[in-house]
């Protein structure tokens, strides 16, 4: 009995694949047997809303494959099937949480199919499924609506940005974000949110606010949501743009340590990773115009949005979040703050009593601290903490770990506010450079390097080294006030001065070298050279033949044949001109030239060299004062960056150097070589080793003969031996079968 309802049923179903067919192929022929079939499912229709928890297997079946085949043709006969949409919505809406699973799956790709077919519009879809979304219970369908709703917001905005639909669902979601802050269903908002910003559907401020709404939200989970999308949301989408690009990157001139050192996989690695790392930073600056923003940019009124954050979730002791998440949102108060240059005075005094080494996951808030403080910061609110950390942190008693974090996260903070150190604090914390430690040496010494960069005068004259000592007496080293801002210019201009000055000098020295001499008291033109300013010496006649006129005033006397510098002179006089330019170090190419189309094309290619270089080589670069104050202001400060002078101080065991190799070579159940593990594998494979392997493994009497019969062998012998074997390994061996046969 039951096989015969089975085989009945997979017959309607056939039946319903087949006329399917047909009416596609020719719908005016087959309007009568549709008209039919759409008779049958209205009246199963009917049958099921009337009582859906009582229908039979059989009746879900056939009313499934109804609704299938009338989704598949309701756009041939649109008078009929007009009123087909508001059936399926009427379905789901009341009754998606009895629906069997197959059939409820089916209205929702029924609903889809209308939506592709133009039947119905994005509109009418996403507001039938969105509070089905939030409110059933089922995980399943959670996870359908889910998808279908990403998958119309993508393809709604594919051909082009469909700005009405995002501003109806933006609007949705801000509602449902800010009409119950203390429910769970904001979460959806956050997830659907983040999903599309990374994938660039929205890239605008509209969900930067609907996320700013998340993290002012009282439920812990909505919160968290929110601040995740500030903290990570960018570095999400720019992964997502490198793995869908495919670009090609060529950089002109190959490093010149590539060509003349031995080249090793190593320094072949290092120089594929430093070219990677450019490519990514020419496509960030290529990008859109809409990518160039970050969410944290977007923000609107970031210093009332930080200090509603800082008030409401960690200023309030009511709030019962937890450790971590309290440190997600500490992260997000402390990125807005520096990125932002905000001022919110109370965070620094909410942060002393976390500055201790017994606090679990302090680095985190030592990190915090440090992504908070910038430039226009008083130096008054953050010296107590700076003392606050040396107090805890470094002292004789300290472990080495304690006491390299505490100096790391001081030199952190004196990075992006110097003034916030005293004489005696600094004096102290350098001497700790004689600890047997090595990373507490690594932070110390890194601690000195700063402030003999931007505050020399702080140091005893011992420890402020050649350069900044020098640069106190010329007075080129200055300390900036509290608020004084550096004047701007055009980045890497001093590379393209450099390289005008190197090929001024060539040209000179090459003039030099052909007679050819420059008149000091002229200035130079935009490549450093002028043809007016150069003079042959001639006895004959004032003007010569190339038109060059002598302007001499007395005219009987005869000009006096120069002799030629030569290329020692030319390059000391260049040189001298090369001191005077360094005297005044702000440039003056941009001010004084303008920069030609040629220019800006080799001011390009000589940062991607100095971005390359600085990645192969970051001990040759020279420190500058703005690079160390500006570090770390777009990617923040992480825990990893306060512990780095300790794990890099911390010896290894062999066990970590082991794993350390092992890292990145996948298939190695041990360590081995190279030669090893190929023939491991061949063993594996069953293959036989080779006649030298089984020369190395000959009991040594065997080969005794062998070897004094070739002591025994006359040169001419030798040599007929030699050319054998020239000519049979020309041939293809013994058996001639270079080719396999």
């Amino acid at each position: 009995m039951v096989k015969r309802k089975v085989a009945a049923l997979e017959k309607v179903d056939a039946d319903l694949v087949n006329l399917q067919y047909k009416i596609r192929r020719d719908p005016k022929s087959y309007a009568q047997e549709f008209y039919d079939q759409w008779l049958a499912y209205d009246a199963q229709r009917q049958i099921f809303i009337a009582s859906p928890t009582t229908a039979s297997t059989d009746d879900v079946t056939k009313f499934h494959d109804l609704v299938d085949l009338v989704a598949h043709v309701a756009d041939l006969y649109p008078d009929l099937t007009a009123a087909y949409p508001d059936h399926l919505k009427e379905l789901l809406n009341q009754h998606h949480a009895i629906l069997s699973p197959e059939l409820r799956e089916k209205v929702v790709g029924s609903l889809t199919l209308l939506r592709r077919k133009d039947v119905i519009d994005s509109t009418s879809l996403l507001t039938t499924l969105f509070p089905i979304l939030i409110s059933t219970p089922s995980k399943t369908l959670r996870t359908l609506l889910y998808g279908k709703i990403i998958s119309d917001l993508r393809e709604s905005n594919s051909k082009s940005i469909n700005h009405r639909l995002n501003r109806t669902i933006q609007t949705v979601l801000h509602n449902l974000v800010t009409s119950d802050r203390t429910s769970t269903k904001g979460m959806w908002a956050t997830r659907i949110t983040r999903e599309l910003w990374r994938r660039q559907i929205w890239t605008d401020a509209k969900p930067c606010d609907v996320m700013k709404e998340a993290c002012l939200s009282d439920n812990e989970k909505v919160v968290v949501g929110g601040v995740r999308f500030f903290l990570g949301g960018d570095k999400e989408r720019e992964e997502m743009e490198d793995e869908g690009s495919d670009e090609e990157f060529d950089i002109k001139r190959a490093k010149h340590q590539s060509v003349i050192n031995k080249k090793t996989k190593k320094r072949q690695k290092a120089y594929e990773k430093a070219i990677d790392k450019v490519k990514k930073q020419e496509r960030k600056k290529s990008a859109p115009h809409p990518l160039n923003f970050s969410a944290l940019h977007l923000i609107h009124d970031p210093q009332g949005f930080a200090e509603l954050l800082f008030q409401k979730h960690l200023q309030n002791t009511k709030c019962k979040f937890s450790l971590d998440n309290k440190l997600l949102v500490l992260q997000l108060v402390t990125r807005l703050v520096g990125l932002h240059k905000l001022t919110i005075i109370s965070l620094y005094s909410w942060f002393v009593r976390y500055l201790t080494p017994k606090q679990p996951q302090v680095t985190s808030f030592l990190a915090s601290l440090a992504q908070a403080t910038h430039d226009l910061v008083p130096p008054d609110a953050i010296e107590p903490l700076m003392v606050k950390i040396a107090n805890e942190f470094v002292s004789e008693a300290s472990a080495s770990e304690v006491a390299a974090a505490g100096i790391n996260a001081i030199r952190e903070v004196a990075i992006r506010q110097p003034l916030c150190m005293t004489e005696t604090l600094l004096q102290d914390l350098v001497l700790y450079q004689r600890s047997k430690d090595k990373g507490v040496v690594m932070a110390a010494k890194g601690l000195q390097s700063l402030y003999r960069e931007v505050y020399p005068e702080l140091l005893q004259k011992k420890y402020r080294g050649k350069e900044a000592t020098m640069g106190l007496r010329s007075g080129e080293v200055k300390l900036r006030k509290f608020g004084e801002e550096e004047a701007g210019g055009i980045d890497g201009i001093e590379l393209l001065e450099e390289w005008k000055l190197e090929q001024k000098k060539r040209k000179v020295a090459e003039a030099m070298a052909s007679g050819v001499e420059k008149k000091e008291g002229e200035e130079d033109d935009e490549d450093g050279f002028n043809s007016d300013e150069w003079e042959v010496g001639s006895s004959e006649s004032d003007e010569s033949e190339d038109g060059w006129i002598n302007m001499s005033d007395d005219e009987d006397d005869e000009p006096a044949t120069k002799r030629p510098r030569t290329e020692a002179e030319a390059a000391a006089y260049v040189d001298g001109q090369e001191k005077t330019a360094e005297a005044i170090r702000v440039s003056t190419l941009a001010q004084t030239s303008i920069l030609t189309p040629a220019d800006l094309l080799k001011l390009q290619e000589l940062r991607r060299e100095a971005q390359v270089d600085r990645v192969l080589n970051p001990s040759r670069v020279s420190k500058r004062k703005k690079e160390l104050i500006l570090r770390h202001i777009d990617e923040g400060v992480t825990a990893d960056d306060i512990e780095l002078p300790a794990m890099l101080g911390k010896k290894s065991t062999k066990e970590e150097r082991v794993a350390l190799a092992k890292d990145g070579k996948p298939g190695r159940d041990e360590h081995k070589s190279t030669q090893a593990i190929k023939r491991s594998k061949k063993e594996a494979e069953g293959k036989s080793t080779t006649n030298k392997e089984k020369a190395r493994k000959k009991n040594f009497l065997m080969t005794v003969g062998k070897a004094r019969a070739k002591n025994k062998k006359s040169l001419i012998d030798r040599g007929k031996t030699l050319k054998m074997h020239i000519a049979r390994s020309k041939q293809g061996g013994r058996r001639r079968n270079r080719d396999g046969g």
